[in-house]
Protein backbone atom coordinates (compact mmCIF):
# COMPACT_ATOMS: atom_id res chain seq x y z
CA UNK A 1 0.00 0.00 0.00
CA UNK A 2 1.30 3.49 -0.76
CA UNK A 3 0.61 6.75 -0.02
CA UNK A 4 -1.10 7.41 -3.89
CA UNK A 5 -3.19 4.22 -3.87
CA UNK A 6 -4.61 5.84 -0.82
CA UNK A 7 -5.60 9.37 -2.18
CA UNK A 8 -6.31 7.56 -5.32
CA UNK A 9 -9.34 5.45 -3.57
CA UNK A 10 -10.14 8.33 -1.05
CA UNK A 11 -10.83 10.09 -4.45
CA UNK A 12 -13.07 7.87 -5.73
CA UNK A 13 -15.09 7.45 -2.61
CA UNK A 14 -15.49 11.68 -2.81
CA UNK A 15 -16.74 10.68 -6.03
CA UNK A 16 -19.17 8.30 -5.14
CA UNK A 17 -20.63 10.38 -1.84
CA UNK A 18 -20.93 13.60 -4.03
CA UNK A 19 -22.91 11.55 -7.36
CA UNK A 20 -25.08 9.72 -4.86
CA UNK A 21 -25.95 13.30 -2.42
CA UNK A 22 -26.59 15.11 -5.65
CA UNK A 23 -28.83 12.05 -6.87
CA UNK A 24 -31.18 12.92 -3.64
CA UNK A 25 -31.03 16.43 -3.42
CA UNK A 26 -32.44 16.29 -7.19
CA UNK A 27 -32.04 19.87 -7.87
CA UNK A 28 -28.54 21.17 -5.90
CA UNK A 29 -24.84 20.37 -7.98
CA UNK A 30 -21.23 20.55 -6.06
CA UNK A 31 -19.13 23.52 -7.44
CA UNK A 32 -15.09 22.25 -7.28
CA UNK A 33 -12.73 24.09 -6.26
CA UNK A 34 -9.21 23.11 -6.49
CA UNK A 35 -6.45 24.60 -4.50
CA UNK A 36 -2.41 23.90 -3.21
CA UNK A 37 -0.78 23.59 -0.10
CA UNK A 38 1.56 26.03 0.47
CA UNK A 39 4.11 23.43 1.76
CA UNK A 40 2.97 20.46 -0.87
CA UNK A 41 -0.06 18.67 -1.98
CA UNK A 42 -3.56 20.03 -2.24
CA UNK A 43 -7.09 19.16 -2.71
CA UNK A 44 -10.71 19.57 -3.81
CA UNK A 45 -13.11 21.25 -1.97
CA UNK A 46 -16.79 20.64 -3.32
CA UNK A 47 -19.67 22.53 -1.65
CA UNK A 48 -23.21 22.38 -2.35
CA UNK A 49 -25.97 25.32 -1.54
CA UNK A 50 -29.30 26.17 -1.62
CA UNK A 51 -30.35 22.64 -2.80
CA UNK A 52 -33.88 21.14 -2.94
CA UNK A 53 -32.64 18.90 0.26
CA UNK A 54 -29.17 20.59 1.28
CA UNK A 55 -29.34 24.03 2.51
CA UNK A 56 -25.26 23.93 2.78
CA UNK A 57 -22.80 21.13 2.72
CA UNK A 58 -19.42 19.89 1.08
CA UNK A 59 -17.69 17.06 0.45
CA UNK A 60 -13.24 17.73 0.65
CA UNK A 61 -10.65 15.27 -0.35
CA UNK A 62 -7.12 16.65 0.11
CA UNK A 63 -3.70 15.35 0.04
CA UNK A 64 -1.22 17.42 2.23
CA UNK A 65 2.86 17.17 3.35
CA UNK A 66 4.61 19.95 5.58
CA UNK A 67 6.26 20.16 8.80
CA UNK A 68 4.67 18.24 11.70
CA UNK A 69 2.64 20.64 14.40
CA UNK A 70 3.59 20.77 17.78
CA UNK A 71 0.68 19.16 19.29
CA UNK A 72 1.00 16.04 17.65
CA UNK A 73 5.02 15.72 18.06
CA UNK A 74 3.72 13.68 21.37
CA UNK A 75 1.89 10.77 18.61
CA UNK A 76 5.11 10.17 16.93
CA UNK A 77 8.57 9.29 16.58
CA UNK A 78 10.71 11.73 18.20
CA UNK A 79 12.77 11.64 15.03
CA UNK A 80 9.83 12.72 13.05
CA UNK A 81 9.78 16.23 11.20
CA UNK A 82 7.64 16.04 8.29
CA UNK A 83 4.37 14.74 7.59
CA UNK A 84 1.81 13.60 4.96
CA UNK A 85 -2.05 13.80 5.42
CA UNK A 86 -4.56 12.47 3.07
CA UNK A 87 -8.50 12.08 3.80
CA UNK A 88 -12.20 12.70 2.96
CA UNK A 89 -14.20 15.19 5.33
CA UNK A 90 -18.09 15.81 4.73
CA UNK A 91 -20.83 17.88 6.46
CA UNK A 92 -24.23 17.94 5.28
CA UNK A 93 -26.54 20.89 6.77
CA UNK A 94 -29.88 19.91 5.57
CA UNK A 95 -32.73 22.65 5.02
CA UNK A 96 -35.37 20.75 6.88
CA UNK A 97 -35.57 19.91 10.53
CA UNK A 98 -36.85 16.71 9.77
CA UNK A 99 -33.34 15.19 8.92
CA UNK A 100 -30.07 14.71 10.29
CA UNK A 101 -27.25 16.98 9.61
CA UNK A 102 -24.64 14.38 9.11
CA UNK A 103 -20.61 13.93 9.32
CA UNK A 104 -17.89 11.60 7.96
CA UNK A 105 -14.38 11.79 8.17
CA UNK A 106 -11.54 8.66 6.68
CA UNK A 107 -8.05 9.69 6.62
CA UNK A 108 -4.53 8.59 6.63
CA UNK A 109 -1.29 9.97 8.35
CA UNK A 110 2.58 9.28 8.01
CA UNK A 111 5.53 10.64 9.18
CA UNK A 112 9.12 11.02 7.84
CA UNK A 113 10.27 8.49 10.40
CA UNK A 114 7.76 5.60 9.43
CA UNK A 115 4.84 6.11 11.58
CA UNK A 116 1.61 5.23 9.84
CA UNK A 117 -2.04 5.70 10.89
CA UNK A 118 -5.75 5.81 9.91
CA UNK A 119 -8.17 7.42 11.48
CA UNK A 120 -12.13 8.50 10.67
CA UNK A 121 -15.85 8.24 11.76
CA UNK A 122 -19.24 9.02 11.20
CA UNK A 123 -21.52 10.53 13.05
CA UNK A 124 -25.41 11.60 13.06
CA UNK A 125 -26.85 14.82 14.69
CA UNK A 126 -30.62 14.67 14.55
CA UNK A 127 -32.80 17.84 15.10
CA UNK A 128 -35.48 15.20 16.24
CA UNK A 129 -34.13 12.13 17.61
CA UNK A 130 -36.09 8.96 16.25
CA UNK A 131 -35.03 6.09 17.60
CA UNK A 132 -35.68 4.08 14.84
CA UNK A 133 -33.69 5.94 12.60
CA UNK A 134 -30.92 5.97 14.63
CA UNK A 135 -30.92 2.06 15.25
CA UNK A 136 -30.51 1.70 11.59
CA UNK A 137 -28.26 4.34 11.19
CA UNK A 138 -25.76 2.23 13.95
CA UNK A 139 -26.61 -0.74 12.68
CA UNK A 140 -25.47 -0.36 9.18
CA UNK A 141 -22.28 1.12 10.87
CA UNK A 142 -21.63 -1.43 13.08
CA UNK A 143 -22.35 -3.98 10.50
CA UNK A 144 -18.87 -2.35 8.48
CA UNK A 145 -17.39 -2.59 11.62
CA UNK A 146 -18.18 -6.70 12.19
CA UNK A 147 -16.53 -6.92 8.59
CA UNK A 148 -13.53 -5.88 9.99
CA UNK A 149 -12.96 -6.97 13.88
CA UNK A 150 -15.73 -8.97 16.20
CA UNK A 151 -15.44 -5.70 18.90
CA UNK A 152 -14.85 -2.69 16.87
CA UNK A 153 -17.83 -1.49 16.81
CA UNK A 154 -18.46 -1.37 20.72
CA UNK A 155 -15.19 0.43 21.04
CA UNK A 156 -15.57 2.94 18.38
CA UNK A 157 -19.72 3.62 19.31
CA UNK A 158 -17.72 4.53 22.45
CA UNK A 159 -15.01 6.07 21.38
CA UNK A 160 -17.83 8.62 19.26
CA UNK A 161 -19.92 9.70 22.10
CA UNK A 162 -16.45 10.57 24.01
CA UNK A 163 -15.28 12.19 21.43
CA UNK A 164 -18.47 14.09 19.59
CA UNK A 165 -19.26 15.88 23.59
CA UNK A 166 -19.67 18.99 23.87
CA UNK A 167 -18.06 19.16 27.55
CA UNK A 168 -19.16 22.73 28.25
CA UNK A 169 -22.70 22.11 27.45
CA UNK A 170 -22.59 18.27 29.11
CA UNK A 171 -23.98 16.58 25.77
CA UNK A 172 -23.14 15.31 22.94
CA UNK A 173 -23.70 16.72 19.78
CA UNK A 174 -26.24 14.05 18.33
CA UNK A 175 -26.83 10.37 18.92
CA UNK A 176 -23.11 9.28 17.55
CA UNK A 177 -21.54 6.76 15.40
CA UNK A 178 -18.67 5.70 15.22
CA UNK A 179 -14.97 7.04 16.04
CA UNK A 180 -11.47 5.65 15.22
CA UNK A 181 -8.24 7.23 15.20
CA UNK A 182 -4.35 5.80 15.33
CA UNK A 183 -4.93 2.55 13.78
CA UNK A 184 -1.42 1.02 12.99
CA UNK A 185 -0.70 -2.35 11.88
CA UNK A 186 1.21 -3.61 14.38
CA UNK A 187 -2.58 -3.52 16.73
CA UNK A 188 -4.28 -5.21 14.15
CA UNK A 189 -3.75 -7.55 11.02
CA UNK A 190 -1.24 -5.39 9.16
CA UNK A 191 -2.54 -1.89 7.40
CA UNK A 192 -3.84 -3.55 4.49
CA UNK A 193 -6.36 -4.93 6.66
CA UNK A 194 -7.02 -1.62 8.07
CA UNK A 195 -7.02 0.30 4.60
CA UNK A 196 -9.67 -2.18 3.76
CA UNK A 197 -12.07 -1.22 6.54
CA UNK A 198 -11.49 2.31 6.29
CA UNK A 199 -12.27 2.19 2.70
CA UNK A 200 -15.27 0.38 3.92
CA UNK A 201 -16.50 3.02 6.36
CA UNK A 202 -16.04 5.50 3.65
CA UNK A 203 -18.61 3.52 1.27
CA UNK A 204 -20.69 3.23 4.06
CA UNK A 205 -21.93 6.39 4.28
CA UNK A 206 -24.60 6.59 1.36
CA UNK A 207 -26.25 3.63 2.18
CA UNK A 208 -26.13 4.65 6.47
CA UNK A 209 -27.52 8.33 5.75
CA UNK A 210 -29.71 8.55 2.21
CA UNK A 211 -32.55 6.46 2.99
CA UNK A 212 -32.97 8.58 6.16
CA UNK A 213 -33.17 11.49 4.20
CA UNK A 214 -35.58 9.91 1.14
CA UNK A 215 -37.78 8.77 3.81
CA UNK A 216 -37.87 12.40 5.36
CA UNK A 217 -37.14 15.00 2.72
CA UNK A 218 -40.45 16.06 2.15
CA UNK A 219 -41.92 16.25 5.63
CA UNK A 220 -43.51 19.29 6.81
CA UNK A 221 -42.46 21.57 9.56
CA UNK A 222 -43.00 24.44 11.60
CA UNK A 223 -41.20 28.17 12.13
CA UNK A 224 -41.35 26.80 15.58
CA UNK A 225 -38.97 23.36 14.43
CA UNK A 226 -36.90 25.71 12.23
CA UNK A 227 -35.90 27.86 14.92
CA UNK A 228 -34.68 24.35 16.86
CA UNK A 229 -32.62 23.41 13.81
CA UNK A 230 -31.19 26.51 14.45
CA UNK A 231 -30.22 26.21 17.52
CA UNK A 232 -28.76 22.69 17.25
CA UNK A 233 -26.58 24.11 14.66
CA UNK A 234 -25.26 26.27 16.94
CA UNK A 235 -24.51 23.44 18.83
CA UNK A 236 -22.56 21.95 16.29
CA UNK A 237 -20.55 25.19 15.59
CA UNK A 238 -19.63 25.58 19.35
CA UNK A 239 -18.19 21.63 18.78
CA UNK A 240 -16.52 22.39 15.51
CA UNK A 241 -14.68 25.47 16.39
CA UNK A 242 -14.01 24.48 20.29
CA UNK A 243 -13.32 20.63 19.89
CA UNK A 244 -12.49 19.56 16.42
CA UNK A 245 -9.44 17.33 16.21
CA UNK A 246 -9.78 18.29 11.94
CA UNK A 247 -10.06 21.86 12.63
CA UNK A 248 -7.28 22.33 15.04
CA UNK A 249 -4.81 20.40 12.45
CA UNK A 250 -5.99 22.52 9.81
CA UNK A 251 -5.35 25.97 11.58
CA UNK A 252 -2.17 24.40 12.79
CA UNK A 253 -0.62 23.47 9.49
CA UNK A 254 -1.33 26.47 7.49
CA UNK A 255 -4.49 24.92 5.71
CA UNK A 256 -6.90 26.58 3.27
CA UNK A 257 -9.53 28.21 5.32
CA UNK A 258 -12.40 28.23 3.37
CA UNK A 259 -12.36 24.57 3.01
CA UNK A 260 -11.37 23.70 6.75
CA UNK A 261 -14.74 25.85 7.87
CA UNK A 262 -17.05 24.58 5.31
CA UNK A 263 -18.25 22.20 7.85
CA UNK A 264 -20.02 25.33 9.46
CA UNK A 265 -23.92 26.09 8.38
CA UNK A 266 -25.25 28.87 6.66
CA UNK A 267 -27.46 29.59 9.02
CA UNK A 268 -27.41 29.03 12.98
CA UNK A 269 -28.72 30.60 16.16
CA UNK A 270 -27.98 31.23 19.94
CA UNK A 271 -31.07 32.35 22.01
CA UNK A 272 -30.31 33.28 25.72
CA UNK A 273 -30.89 30.70 28.44
CA UNK A 274 -32.99 28.76 25.99
CA UNK A 275 -35.01 25.84 27.48
CA UNK A 276 -37.57 23.40 25.39
CA UNK A 277 -40.98 22.66 27.50
CA UNK A 278 -40.98 20.10 29.49
CA UNK A 279 -42.70 16.48 27.45
CA UNK A 280 -42.12 18.45 24.18
CA UNK A 281 -40.30 16.86 21.13
CA UNK A 282 -37.47 19.04 21.74
CA UNK A 283 -37.32 18.27 25.66
CA UNK A 284 -37.37 14.76 24.39
CA UNK A 285 -34.47 15.24 21.82
CA UNK A 286 -32.27 16.62 24.73
CA UNK A 287 -32.55 13.51 26.70
CA UNK A 288 -31.12 11.80 24.23
CA UNK A 289 -28.06 13.41 23.80
CA UNK A 290 -25.74 11.58 26.49
CA UNK A 291 -23.57 9.13 26.34
CA UNK A 292 -23.73 5.33 27.00
CA UNK A 293 -27.16 4.85 25.30
CA UNK A 294 -27.65 1.64 23.50
CA UNK A 295 -27.77 2.42 19.37
CA UNK A 296 -28.68 -0.61 18.04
Amino acid sequence: MTRQEVSDAFKAIQDRICEGLEQVDGVGKFIEDIWHHEFGGGGRTRVLTKGNVFEKGGVNFSSVEGNLPEFMKTKVTPEARHFFATGVSLVMHPGSPMIPIVHANIRYFETDAGDAWFGGGIDLTPIYVLESETRYFHTTLKEACDRFAADSYSKFKVLADDYFFIKHRNETRGVGGIFFDYLRAEDYDGIESIFEFVKDVGNTFLPAYIPIVSQKKDLPYTQEQKQWQLLRRGRYVEFNLVYDRGTRFGLETGGRIESILMSLPEHASWLYDFKPAAGSDEDKTLQQLRKGIDRV
